[in-house]
């Protein structure tokens, strides 16, 4: 595993990020989570839809709440080919607990909090806080790396408009 200094920061603090990180072009992390249910969920198993994949550090953060609202509100006017899948290193009963609160079902709600797998293979992993960096990733039905942002500082939100634009241009 490497390690990006000073990649993010929160507040203006700076941040190291850990993992070896993807690039465009490049196949998506086989990586395995954890659903609502504590079941392992692979990221494979979601080859055949475009994934808009969003990390953050915490739903239980004004931010991240935002963020997932926005992009559920949103993705789901793709169309049925695009998935949204939210991953943070909250348990998944906290991830549940947000979804019934929030009134939001068109989610995968995805914990990375028992290995950092996907944290390290995305290259987005904040060691220092076992929390991962606010980014959004967008994978093709094939599974290749078609968009990446990843949010300088910690506290902004994502450029939902890019986003948003890159998943309609693989639709």
């Amino acid at each position: 595993m490497s390690a990006k200094t000073n990649s993010v920061t929160m507040k203006g603090q700076l941040l190291t990020l850990s993992g070896d990180g993807i690039e465009l072009g490049d196949m998506i992390p086989d990586c395995e989570l954890v659903d609502k249910d504590l079941q392992p969920v692979k990221l494979s198993s979601f080859l055949g839809k475009i994934c808009v994949i969003s990390c953050m550090p915490s739903l239980d953060t004004s931010v991240c709440d935002l963020m997932t609202r926005k992009f559920s509100q949103e993705v789901i006017s793709l169309g049925d080919d695009v998935v949204l899948l939210a991953i943070t290193m909250d348990l998944p009963f906290a991830q549940d607990r947000w979804c019934i609160a929030a009134d939001v079902e068109n989610v995968h709600m995805l914990s990375d909090h028992r290995n950092c797998a996907f944290g390290e293979s995305f290259g987005v992993l904040i060691n220092d806080l076992r929390l991962l960096a606010r980014a959004v990733f967008i994978a093709d039905k094939k599974g290749i790396i078609r968009y990446k942002q990843i949010v300088g500082e910690l506290t902004h939100e994502p450029d939902y408009d890019a986003v948003l634009g890159a998943a309609k241009q693989l639709v």
